[in-house]
């Protein structure tokens, strides 16, 4: 059975890892899951992705230990997007939602933290254990979950292993929604899709290109590199026809053609 199943609702790119138990993931699975966000990046038709994994129990459990303790070294070769396809995907000009759906351990709470936005069931947990195996979370966790927690309490979850409640995670704005019905994370994430796919194509593009530059910067220091001559998205985004069918559809009181 292959490893992850796609699935396409409405220009929305679904992507179930499905390994049981745990949905761990191993390099051959990396580079499936590669496959699949390119797949993304490269389809016309595609304007978002959802991330989930099959099952109740588990998103995803992280790296495959079994699969390190057959021998995978802990630096095997994830593909070009690094580990689980995403969390080193850095041109990525359309949006992904990462669906948790249960456990988000290790590298699979890497995963979400590499998604632009994380919809999760009540009953869904992230933690980051790596410290307990004598590693640390270098496929982005020890370095994105500062930057989206206050400092003390991402140290702490990397100093200590432990597990952060859906509840918990929403409170401190690292998940965006916290499905209210049981099991229902990627139907709330699929509705959310939808509802940026009602924007502009290049628009949505401009966000993530303009975000990724500038999130480091002071906004004097990121005005200057919004309006300068390396944003490319950005510059097609004012130049599309689109920018021009926005305000003409809104005068006319009616649905945007996106061209």
């Amino acid at each position: 059975m292959d490893p992850v199943r796609l699935d396409v609702h409405d220009g929305v790119l679904v992507i179930t890892l499905d390994r049981p138990k745990a949905n761990a993931i191993d390099s051959p699975t990396s580079h499936a899951l590669y496959e699949a966000f390119d797949r993304l990046r490269t389809d016309g038709t595609l304007r978002a992705a959802v991330i989930t994994g099959a099952g109740e129990r588990f998103f995803s459990a992280g790296w495959d230990l079994k699969a390190a303790a057959a021998g995978e070294a802990v630096d095997a070769d994830h593909g070009p997007g690094g580990f689980a396809g995403l969390t080193e995907l850095f041109d990525l000009d359309k949006p992904v939602i990462a669906a948790v759906n249960g456990l988000a351990l290790g590298g699979g709470f890497e995963l979400a933290l590499a998604a632009d936005l994380i919809v999760a069931d009540a009953h869904a947990e992230f933690a980051l254990p790596e410290v307990k195996v004598g590693l640390i979370a270098d496929s982005g966790g020890v370095l994105r979950l500062p930057r989206r927690l206050p400092r003390a309490v991402a140290t702490e979850l990397l100093l200590t292993g432990r597990r952060l409640g859906a509840g918990e995670a929403a409170r401190w704005g690292l998940v965006n929604k916290v499905a209210e019905h049981p099991h229902t994370a990627l139907e709330k994430a699929l509705v959310l899709a939808h509802t940026i796919r009602e924007g502009a194509p290049p628009a949505i593009a401009a966000v993530k290109e303009v975000l990724r530059a500038t999130e480091q910067l002071g906004i004097e220091d990121a005005y200057a590199r919004m309006r300068g001559t390396g944003m490319h998205r950005y510059r097609a985004m004012l130049a599309s026809e689109d920018a021009q069918e926005g305000p003409r559809a809104f005068a006319e009181k009616r649905a945007p053609r996106w061209s």
